[in-house]
């Protein structure tokens, strides 16, 4: 499979409309792509909290008509990242789209764990109760975005549904890059999966951007890694490594804690 990542540069200077169409047209630059994958809310700013509820759009609005239209127009798989979901029987969340190569809609996933620890996030968005994932052609993505990257048993859950390749949307802070990278690898080690991560670049909201947008194969070993600043990562893998790594060092087999408890 070829795979791009869009690691994309926020900042305020760009209007949200501006940007969606920006980013649209980089995503069409991606025909001949299998995959193509954006971060955690692109078109506002993972820390632009106060901005949440003004930019917030219905699963079907702006964001989804743009993507859906170039995903059909590339003919790839696309991630289009996350949005600030307005639910108009509940609270906003923070939703991935994902959309196939003829635009159709075939995953939403809402994020479970929020980050700000009493406020930003943490307070203004609901959390979302499903794992979700998405049977592609090659392998089955399991979906997550940026702060669920520390929280192991979420991809636990997404390999017992069948995931092979964990697909993660980020807004990830420079100052915290050396976890960034330390927890792509390990959760495809524990995992052994594929890690595709796809963080931002430049700053919002007074936050410089990790970047440093990462994938990394069934044995932790690192693919493809982006700089700093506005990039398309692309990469080639074989999906086929996963259930070959699985067999050869068969070490999910062996687990203990968090299946049914053993009888005595």
């Amino acid at each position: 499979m070829r795979a791009s990542l869009l690691q994309i540069d926020v900042n305020e200077t760009e209007s949200v409309d501006s940007r969606r169409v920006r980013v649209a047209a980089l995503v069409r630059e991606q025909a001949g792509a299998d995959l193509v994958v954006l971060p955690e809310l692109w078109t506002t700013g993972a820390f632009a909290y106060e901005g949440f509820g003004a930019e917030a759009e219905p699963l079907e609005g702006p964001t989804y008509e743009a993507m859906a239209k170039a995903a059909s127009d590339a003919g790839v798989w696309l991630h289009a990242g996350s949005i600030p979901e307005r639910d108009p029987e509940g609270p906003l969340y923070n939703t991935s789209l994902v959309f196939s190569p003829s635009g159709e809609l075939v995953g939403a996933y809402r994020k479970i764990h929020r980050f700000g620890f009493d406020k930003g996030e943490a307070v203004l968005m609901g959390a979302g109760a499903e794992l979700v994932t998405v049977r592609l052609p090659e392998t089955t993505l399991g979906l997550a975005t940026c702060y669920d990257l520390r929280f192991p048993e979420l991809f636990r859950g997404l390999v017992d549904a069948g995931a092979e390749t964990l697909v993660l949307a980020a807004g990830w802070p420079e100052r915290r890059r050396s976890h960034w990278t330390l927890l792509a690898q390990a959760r495809a080690v524990e995992n052994q999966a594929y890690v595709l991560a796809c963080g931002t670049a430049g700053t919002h909201a007074g936050v410089p951007q990790a970047g440093h947008s990462i994938v990394v194969d069934p044995w932790g070993e690192v693919l493809a890694e982006a700089g700093a600043g506005e990039e398309v990562l692309t990469v080639e893998f074989d999906p086929a490594r996963v259930g070959v790594t699985r067999e050869q060092f068969p070490a999910l087999k062996d687990r203990v804690l968090g299946l049914e408890t053993p009888r005595r």
